[in-house]
């Protein structure tokens, strides 16, 4: 199956989204791919018996997200240096969304942009982070604030790669499923939550649906001027929660499941989501044995954190909200003290 992303309204950039088992890829030109040890161990080979290039290199980089820095980028790029690629050369991730992001951002500085095409192993990175061409690393500040949209060449999503996949990580890889249920697919929500997730039918399906409806968002509008920021929804609360954790808590899914539940529980105190399908949403959580409380220590400061998020401008906070299940609304100049009543349904003293 292939989905199309067409940028026409940018730099008229047009690149395919592959859902099948991965195909024989021949390049006539240096490759470089980056990954970690977990996926080199289980999935290396399978990607050397199938990358055809003159002149091939591994780069294998640190594994988890506290590594997303710029630290491990010039790393990468101190590699491809020492391979001596050039401007025809192309970059390969493979691996989850932080191989995928810091890849891709590697791939937007070497000699000013070379080509990079992903190949994601987790259901995440399948589902959302591989597609759409944002990419970046964190730094003590918070999440992704360093960072460019640079679209990759190609994206070649292989199902089976998940097969050795441990249950957390595709846990978390659903909380992104249910974020796109809830803001765009009513109908979709309501198959997530009569199927069995763990089944292999229905992992292609919220691949399948997924990348449909965020190709559909990004080929409206690719730098988030727009539509795009609604696929933030959880992830204003999410990485105050990852930052508030040194990254080493929560997988990036699990702390969006969390900020998912803290948004939701705003969306009711503004009248656009009722208790009930706050509910509805939290149970579907669950089922997919994903966290959705979090203890919140200090108010105030995590309240001052939400002003580092990308989608925050002239000192004003701009929340993603679902209003109902299947739509969504951003909301801005909400009053300080009423966002501060949400979080106080989390702070310790509750």
């Amino acid at each position: 199956m292939i989905v199309p992303i067409e940028l026409a309204k940018t730099e008229k950039i047009t690149y395919n989204i592959t859902i099948d088992k991965l195909p024989t890829l021949t390049f006539d030109q240096k490759v470089v791919i980056v990954t970690n040890p977990t996926i080199s161990k289980f999935h290396l080979k399978t990607l050397l018996d199938t990358v055809s290039a003159p002149q091939l290199h591994v780069v294998t980089i640190p594994d988890g997200e506290e590594y997303k820095t710029l630290e491990t980028v010039e790393k990468i790029l101190g590699e491809c240096f020492e391979q001596k690629l050039d401007r025809k050369s192309l970059l390969i991730a493979f691996g989850g969304g932080v191989i995928g992001d810091m890849t891709g951002f590697s791939a937007s500085l070497y000699q000013r942009g070379i080509d990079f095409i992903q190949i994601p192993t987790t259901l995440l990175s399948q589902v959302d982070a591989s597609v759409g061409g944002k990419t970046g690393v964190n730094n003590k500040y918070g999440k992704n604030l360093i960072g460019a949209f640079y679209q990759p060449k190609a994206v070649y999503i292989d199902p089976s790669f998940l097969e050795t996949l441990p249950a957390r990580e595709f846990a978390a890889g659903v909380a992104e499923v249910v974020k796109m249920a809830v803001m765009f697919d009513k109908e979709f929500f309501i198959y997530l939550q009569n199927a069995n997730l763990t089944k292999t039918d229905t992992i292609k399906e919220m691949i399948r649906r997924s990348v449909e409806l965020k190709a559909w968002v990004v080929n409206q509008d690719e730098k988030e001027a727009g539509i795009r920021a609604v696929l933030n929804y959880g992830h204003t609360f999410g990485h105050v929660v990852e930052n508030e954790t040194n990254y080493k808590t929560y997988l990036h899914g699990e702390a969006v499941a969390i900020g998912m539940v803290m948004a939701n529980a705003l969306a009711v105190e503004l009248d656009l989501l009722t208790q009930n399908e706050a509910e509805e949403i939290k149970v579907l959580l669950n089922k997919a044995s994903l966290p959705t409380d979090y203890t919140i220590k200090d108010i105030d400061d995590f309240y001052e954190h939400f002003f580092l998020d990308k989608k925050s401008a002239n000192n004003t906070i701009k929340f993603i909200l679902p209003q109902g299940i299947g739509n969504y609304k951003m909301v801005s100049n909400i009053d300080e003290s009423l966002v501060k009543k949400v979080l106080h349904r989390f702070g310790a003293e509750r």
